[in-house]
């Protein structure tokens, strides 16, 4: 738009009609953005009303920017015959109009320019700014879910997990007059009766205690538990007995 070269009358609608046109579309893509972002769930996001202020500036100052460029549209100089009766316009008299629109023209178009300047400023810091909010609101729900479900759980407990979210309950018989509590899975994956405490103590499991251990008591997953279960499967570390080769396999392969 600085580039712009134009001579007032005829020449001047033509090359300023796209411009205003233009305007008029980054508007209405703004105000589209902004609308949608509007009803995302990137509202929830802490310092997201910013970035929605800021585009609504952008909104603003867009179409201002039109605003501008209709009034360079409307000084325009025209140069349609008068009513009838009236004398055509003789070469001075055109040449001053044309001096008197001149000026102003170029003052609404400068104008024009600077809104548009703001736009580009905004969309800039738009760009970074949501870029960098949905980043560190990944990072505060990681942490949050790292927090609730604690470190993270061995490999035995996380399968003992995903079994008992299949399904599960938790008995107790007699044996030898002691009573022994049991956990039974509906995938038939033994679950010991530690474990399962390991996963209760860390409110990962919950259980029915309104019927009788006698009877069973059903098991659920809590939603910490399922939080866990979303995490990817711990693996299990390697052993030193496994990492290390044997010294007498390392002293056989010396005498070779």
């Amino acid at each position: 738009m600085r580039d712009v070269s134009y001579t007032p009358g005829t020449d001047a609608l033509r090359h300023i009609s796209p411009l205003l046109l233009t305007a008029q579309d980054l508007a209405a893509t703004a105000l589209v953005r902004l609308t949608a972002l509007d009803n995302s769930t990137y509202t929830h996001i802490a310092g997201s009303r910013a970035s929605l202020e800021l585009l609504a500036s952008v909104v603003s100052s867009s179409s201002l920017a039109g605003t501008d460029l209709a009034h360079v549209v409307l000084t325009n100089p025209y140069e349609g015959a008068q009513f009838a009766g009236y004398p055509a316009d003789e070469e001075a008299v055109r040449t001053a109009r044309h001096a008197e629109a001149i000026p102003k023209m170029s003052g609404h178009l400068d104008d024009a320019v600077h809104q548009l300047d703001l736009c580009a400023i905004g969309c800039r810091y738009l760009a970074h700014g949501i870029t960098e909010d949905l980043v560190t609101g990944q990072e505060h729900k990681s942490a949050a879910v790292r927090q609730t479900t604690g470190p993270a759980l061995p490999p035995a407990q996380y399968d003992a997990l995903t079994a008992l979210n299949g399904g599960g309950n938790l008995y107790e018989s007699a044996t030898r007059g002691l009573g022994v509590t049991r956990v039974a899975t509906e995938d038939g994956t033994r679950v010991s009766i530690a474990t399962y405490r390991a996963l209760a103590k860390r409110g990962l499991v919950t259980r029915d205690t309104s019927t009788s251990l006698a009877i069973g008591q059903k098991i659920t997953v809590t939603e910490q538990g399922q939080q866990a279960l979303a995490q990817p499967r711990p693996h299990a570390a390697l052993s030193p007995a496994v990492a290390t080769p044997p010294k007498a396999a390392v002293s056989q392969g010396a005498h070779r």
